[in-house]
């Protein structure tokens, strides 16, 4: 089949990649313009068009997909089919073109997690199952007929960065059986059921700052879905933290009387560490380990930034650096 591959960043060129070692034919692909970047201001391409000029593809790069130019540039091409992968919302106009329609992969287990950051929102929400999904494109974003799903799991140690990667690879999979399904013809697409659909807005600034008020678990989701980036952060004493990595710890206490801060089953030992800590006796900390209050036990601190440095362990960041006057 003739196809037209649609998308910007790293996530989709496994699915291009895939696709372009089949026995189909992209035709085109589309990605976003390229922009300057950086404080130098430099022009850069998205990593999808870099790909695609790298193994000779056309590429086709609209500042609005409504230009009919644009629109006629693609009808011309005939394509029997678009594929879309992290890429824009299309117009009508544009998924209608393809004779046999337009798919999108969807890094969720449609209904759940609709919009546009399903892999982040899947962490944050404590879920140790997710997937990726296949669908017909319609009018609404996310609500199309599913054509491919399967499932993913999620480990305890994985943050954003790792899902990701594996949602990628598994994604890429589907994406070239989804295509051999729908040239054949041979399958039923299922309609989605809006009454169990979840949301995953885009991830703000305020979404990102971690509410030591909350319990740990929530925070330790929190910090793993916005790892590596753009990064879960706190305030303190006029300065901002970012944290790509912490621990949970089950049996802590803190000893008032003695200023010691008693840690059970780390190391497989119980061990007791004399810790400066603040008046407010939220942050603990000794020359290795950073422990930090939330609203019913202690999270460990592992990975951290503190404001213009960079990324470092917290014993790295002890050595210099201190939270605690």
């Amino acid at each position: 089949m003739k196809i037209v591959f649609m998308g910007t960043p790293e996530f989709a060129i496994p699915s291009l990649k895939m696709l372009l070692q089949s026995k189909h034919k992209i035709v085109a692909v589309v990605s976003a313009p390229d922009k300057e970047r950086g404080r130098g201001k430099q022009i850069s391409s998205t990593p999808v068009k870099i790909f695609a000029l790298e193994n000779n593809l056309e590429v086709l790069t609209p500042i609005s997909l409504k230009d009919e130019k644009f629109i006629q540039q693609l009808k011309e091409l005939e394509p029997d089919l678009s594929i879309v992968v992290a890429f824009r919302i299309l117009p009508k106009d544009v998924y209608t073109i393809p004779a046999k329609g337009s798919f999108n992969l969807h890094g969720s287990l449609l209904p759940k997690y609709r919009g546009a950051a399903p892999i982040q929102w899947s962490i944050i929400n404590g879920e140790t199952e997710t997937g990726v999904t296949t669908f017909f494109l319609e009018d609404k974003v996310d609500t199309g007929n599913i054509i491919v799903q399967e499932k993913i799991k999620i480990d305890d140690e994985d943050d954003f960065g790792s899902l990701h990667d594996k949602m990628m690879i598994v994604g890429a999979n589907v994406v070239l059986q989804t295509v051999e399904l729908i040239e054949k013809g041979n399958f039923v697409p299922s309609k989605q059921n809006d009454s169990i659909a979840s949301p995953a807005p885009k991830i703000t600034k305020e979404i990102c700052k971690i509410d030591w008020g909350k319990s740990d678990v929530e925070i330790h989701n929190l910090v793993r879905g916005l790892s590596p980036h753009p990064g879960a952060y706190f305030e303190h004493k006029g300065k901002t933290y970012k944290v790509f990595k912490t621990k949970l710890i089950e049996n802590l206490a803190y000893r008032q009387a003695s200023g010691e801060l008693i840690i059970e089953n780390l190391s497989h030992d119980t061990h007791s560490a004399k810790l400066d800590f603040q008046s407010s006796q939220r942050i603990f900390q000794s020359k290795k380990e950073i422990f930090i209050k939330t609203k019913n036990n202690y999270l460990q601190i592992l990975e951290l930034q503190a404001e213009g440095r960079k990324r470092m362990t917290a014993e790295e960041f002890l050595r210099g650096h201190s939270l605690i006057e």
